[in-house]
Order: structure tokens, then C-alpha cells, then sequence
């Protein structure tokens, strides 16, 4: 309940009073990709982003195949997360924190947690392909 009310305090402190605090984690906002190699560039980053314990961790790539598998390698650079999988050649979507009960630790330097997402909108295993 603290942890909710913090994020709410911050969110009305930016959002109505105005002040000039960061109120949201990283939010992924651009995909870049170069061979085997993926750039993901993060909104709400200023100051960098930062791993809580020693790698990046809750990133999955995917090829055209649509086979997801964690990356082996992510390294943050300033406000963009670069990531490689060598079981995925040409990747093509990432996805961060979907799963059940991933283990993730991508922050901003405000101590705010990233925002889970998908770069794809192929339809999840629940859902029945059209």
C-alpha cells in the first residue's frame, strides 16, 4: 500500500501541481534493428537507466517465428537497452515482463520501475488467430 501511494503522490505532484518530478518508470518508446542486435529506447530515462543487481534480466526476443527467447545479452546505454539472443538470428519484436511472475530490474535513475511491454501484436495464447 506504500509503494501505491508513493506512485500516486508523484504522479498528482507532476501531473496537477506541476513540479518537475519524475512520476513514471521507463516507458519503452522506439525499436531499432541492426542484424542480430536490438536498440529499445525508453521515455521517462533522463539521467540513464539502471539495472537493480548485476544484468539487465525480463527481456525475450523473437524471430519471424514467433518463438520467444530470453536474451543473453542486454546492456543499458544511457536511455536505450541493447539486446541479443543467440537463438534468434533476425529478431523482429522484444517483449519486457510478460510472463508469469518475470524477474525484472530495468529502473530510471528515480528508483521507478520499468514498465512491462510488447513490441508485436500477434495474438497471445489465450486468443483465437482470425
Amino acid at each position: 500500500k506504500q509503494e501505491v501511494g508513493l506512485r500516486l503522490a508523484l504522479w498528482a505532484l507532476a501531473k496537477v501541481y506541476g513540479r518537475a518530478v519524475e512520476y513514471s518508470g521507463p516507458v519503452w518508446d522506439d525499436l531499432q534493428i541492426q542484424g542480430d542486435t536490438v536498440r529499445l529506447r525508453f521515455t521517462h530515462a533522463q539521467g540513464g537507466l539502471v539495472a537493480q543487481g548485476e544484468a539487465v534480466q525480463g527481456f525475450a526476443l523473437a524471430g519471424e517465428d514467433r518463438t520467444f527467447y530470453w536474451a543473453d545479452v542486454a546492456q543499458i546505454e544511457g536511455q536505450t537497452v541493447v539486446l541479443r539472443s543467440a537463438q534468434v538470428a533476425r529478431p523482429v519484436a522484444v517483449r519486457y515482463g510478460w510472463a508469469i511472475n518475470p524477474a525484472c530490474n530495468l529502473y530510471n535513475r528515480a528508483g521507478l520501475p520499468a514498465v512491462p511491454f510488447r513490441t508485436d501484436t500477434w495474438p497471445g495464447v489465450t486468443e483465437q488467430a482470425r
